[in-house]
Formats: structure tokens, sequence, C-alpha cells
């Protein structure tokens, strides 16, 4: 987990990672997670436990066919 004051993540390093899809920034989970040093499935977890922490729209799943195009837009072939 990050310390704030150790481990400080540059900017350029969190704007690398946002994406512009369909009108909307987004970051996808296995980012976010990697700046945290968690593991996704530990990153879900932990917003599932605590979503009332979180606006509304903090968090979403694309369906089979949303997720083929996100993938095609990002250019990741996983």
């Amino acid at each position: 987990m990050l310390h704030p004051m150790k481990d400080l993540i540059s900017a350029e390093s969190i704007t690398s990672r946002i994406y512009f899809i369909c009108g909307m920034k987004v970051m996808l989970d296995r980012d976010l997670a990697e700046l945290y040093g968690v593991e996704t499935k530990q990153l879900k977890r932990a917003v599932r436990r605590n979503i009332d922490r979180f606006p509304e729209d903090f968090m979403f799943q694309p369906s089979s066919d949303e997720f083929e195009i996100l993938r095609c837009q990002i250019g990741t072939s996983s």
C-alpha cells in the first residue's frame, strides 16, 4: 500500500493510464490496482466492501460486446 510521503505517484504515471472512451475519462481496474500496488481482485473486493464511499458511477462492468470494442480502442490483445 502507498505511504503518503514515501511512495508518491507522478501525475504523468496517472494521466497515461486514463483513457477517453465514449465521452468519459476511464481508468482500467488493472491500472488502478498497479498504481496502488495490489492485485486487481483485491482492489475490486475493497471497492465492493466500501461501495458507499464511492460515487455511483465510480465502477462499471462493460458487456461482452462493449468490452470487445474497448479492447480494440485501447489496442490490447488480452
